[in-house]
């Protein structure tokens, strides 16, 4: 309770400026009545009943760097804007797609008029059973001998966010090693789980390309039994992947140390158009007995953003193991969500474990890749004639998947925006998912510019 008339002239003055900054009379604000008449020493005083948040000492979190392009996109007005930031499958007409195969499902689920009951901690098991097999192969041993432990996660973030949690309570003290750079969120999953990250070298920006003797330096150097996080496919956000032959030395140096992978399977199918191929790095790893961890999402590659389907599978070297792992994921899901959604769990059963609609689904996903080339050629083809300096634009060729690392700067990016309308991350990273071939000349252009002339 605050007395105005009680306060000297000057701390009255200074208490009416500050309660002015906090509240109008007659909001509620007040509590009861907005004034109290009391007795003070004889005089009449009118006191102010203060609602002080508690809340105050909050401090506002700073924009999503990559959820905040899109913001900003939004309120751009100019007519040649092009949102390159968040990675999602555009049309050529930069329209989002809904795959054909998944209409399907959901038809098929009005169809048998599925309800809506609430799924096991788990997850459906349906799910888990086609999402393990198309990671790992059907006929993979490990499958056969029921040594991998699946459950439903939260899309991507949520699996990983699982994966984290599971280490923070049963490998207290133990690191990640996240690649230099990596996804915006790897960071964030693992500081709020306490899990203590630390960073390998991935990209060379002189080449634009793989630093592969410094990630192999950097593995090697870490602590005995680290989880390493690698990306099964289509780094994020370079694009720049290892190839066949680095895969192996990287499972050699890595089984050398006992440490255990842990990779992001986010693009299987997605990048290379085919399931197999980009499950390859998983499957290596597998094959060679050892024990690990994989994150699915099925966001991009049946577009599946909004449902929120993944998945965390552990790998472990027994299926005794396997089952107890089970039981703690499960133990670690239950106060985090309770049970996942089903909408989206039973679109990837459907499509996955119906042959017909799994053969279209290939289709559709070899067809999206395709686009995705198709303007990631276009655009080098377009820098390479416009560029008459004779520098060498071929490491866009080189990079795989919906994005490709520009090797531009945070100002040049952002004289992308500003100037050019291009709304991409400011670490250089462009969506090429969100290109048509239409705009690869325009963006050609404020790539050149930005480059050139922009320090």
């Amino acid at each position: 309770m605050f007395s105005l008339a009680s306060a000297t002239p000057s701390a009255s003055f200074s208490l009416q400026d500050n309660l002015k900054s906090k509240l109008k009379l007659g909001s509620s604000a007040f509590f009861g009545k907005d004034f109290v008449k009391a007795k003070s020493s004889g005089r009449t005083t009118m006191t102010v009943a203060v609602n002080v948040s508690r809340f105050e000492g909050i401090t506002m979190a700073p924009p999503d760097p990559i959820l905040g392009v899109s913001e900003a996109f939004k309120a751009d007005t100019n007519e040649l804007k092009l949102n390159l930031g968040v990675g999602a499958y555009r049309t050529e007409d930069l329209q989002p797609y809904v795959l054909n195969v998944v209409k399907k499902a959901e038809n098929l689920m009005l169809e048998r008029g599925e309800n809506k009951e609430y799924l096991p901690i788990e997850g459906l098991a349906a799910f888990n059973k086609v999402t393990a097999e198309l990671l790992f192969g059907a006929d993979n041993p490990v499958i056969q001998q029921q040594r991998v432990a699946t459950i439903q996660g939260l899309s991507g973030t949520g699996s990983l966010r699982i994966a984290a949690a599971l280490i923070e309570r049963y490998f207290p003290g133990s690191k990640v090693l996240i690649s230099s750079p990596t996804w915006g969120n790897h960071k964030n999953i693992f500081n709020d789980a306490s899990v203590p990250w630390f960073e390998y070298r991935y990209y060379d920006p002189k080449t634009v390309g793989l630093d592969f003797a410094g990630m192999i330096e950097d593995i090697k150097a870490a602590p005995e039994g680290s989880f390493i996080l690698l990306h099964g496919c289509a780094h994020n956000p370079t694009g720049i992947d290892p190839t066949p032959e680095q895969w192996e030395k990287i499972a050699d140096v890595i089984q050398e140390k006992n440490h255990i992978p842990f990779f992001d399977v986010a693009y299987q199918g997605f990048a290379s158009g085919s399931l197999d191929e980009d499950a390859s790095s998983v499957r290596l790893f597998a094959a060679r007995g050892m024990e690990l961890l994989v994150a699915q999402s099925y966001s991009k590659n049946l577009g599946l953003y909004g449902e929120r389907i993944g998945a965390i599978n552990v790998l472990c070297s027994s299926a005794d193991a396997a089952t107890r792992v089970k039981s703690q994921l499960k133990r670690l899901a239950r106060p985090m969500y309770s049970n996942p959604p089903i909408h989206g769990a039973r679109i990837v059963a459907n499509v996955v474990g119906i042959p017909e609609l799994f053969s279209e689904w290939k289709e559709e996903m070899e067809m999206m890749a395709g686009r995705i080339k198709s303007v990631r050629q276009k655009l080098y083809d377009s820098l390479s004639r416009k560029d008459k300096s004779g520098k060498d634009w071929s490491f866009i060729l080189k990079q795989i998947g919906m994005f490709s690392f520009t090797g531009l700067n945070k100002v040049q990016s952002e004289n992308m925006s500003n100037k050019w309308h291009v709304y991409m991350t400011k670490d250089g990273r462009i969506s090429l998912a969100g290109l048509s071939a239409a705009k690869c000349e325009y963006l050609a252009d404020a790539i050149i510019d930005s480059y050139y002339n922009v320090s």
